[in-house]
């Protein structure tokens, strides 16, 4: 059996960390900050995911903005400090609005797979998963299986008890991190809204999307409550660990 790792790919993937939302339930601190810039253990919960994308090797990001737009640059800058290069795809002020998670990733869907790459990372911004990892060889593993995206899941939080997919004889959420193909996406119009969430269920169940463990710690902070939850763990540790 072979036991070595596939080469990674001879260019980096790039990412786009999708941070466009209004972050309803999360007010009244969204009223002035954007979610994905709400600290976390001292850091904004965005920054999380750039040190995890630059530590895995990629290099270029793109962040989808639109609630309050003007503040990520403003907080992240180019992405020199995290060792990334930032682009920023202003829907609010290109669009009108958010174009939610499917239209967001068909927007920046051509710069994220130029020059060849036939893969990009996906991760939401208000998260926290300080666990997980963006490797090189899961991007090229996940380029030589021919699926349509990869997902990572996680065990059912309490606000979601139904989950998302079945994976391994239970219900299992999707965490909002992913790996997936251009052709996913494909059909859909730039600058069009357009939720991801029916992509993704058709996928699985037709075969075409896999879903993955070992996300690690993991947390959807959709509420101040369950914001000071989290950072009142010494620890960090929550109750949705997968």
């Amino acid at each position: 059996m072979n036991t070595t790792s596939p080469a990674p790919p001879s260019r980096p993937p790039r990412a786009i960390v999708l941070a466009a939302g209004r972050g309803e339930r999360m007010r009244p601190l969204t009223d002035t900050t954007p979610k994905p810039l709400l600290p976390v253990f001292g850091r904004p919960l965005i920054e999380w995911h750039l040190l995890a994308l630059a530590r895995g090797g990629v290099r270029e990001v793109v962040i989808n903005t639109a609630w309050l737009e003007e503040r990520f640059p403003a907080v992240l800058g180019d992405g020199s400090r995290f060792g990334l290069s930032i682009r920023y795809s202003h829907e609010g002020r290109d669009f009108g609005g958010a174009l939610e998670t499917a239209g967001g990733i068909a927007t920046v869907q051509d710069w994220l797979c130029a020059d060849g790459r036939e893969a990009f990372w996906v991760v939401s911004g208000d998260i926290w998963a300080p666990d997980f990892r963006f490797d090189a060889d899961t991007a090229a593993r996940f380029v030589e299986s021919g699926e349509d995206a990869r997902l990572w899941v996680v065990p059912n939080p309490l606000y979601h008890p139904r989950g998302d997919f079945d994976h391994a004889g239970t219900r299992v959420t999707y965490a909002n991190l992913a790996l997936m193909r251009p052709r996913l996406c494909a059909a859909l119009p730039a600058g069009r809204r357009a939720s991801l969430g029916p992509l993704l269920i058709d996928g699985v169940a037709a075969g075409r999307i896999g879903l993955a463990d070992g996300v690690g710690r993991w947390e959807n902070v959709g509420t101040p409550a369950q914001l000071a939850a989290l950072q009142g763990s010494p620890s960090g540790q929550t109750t949705h660990d997968a």
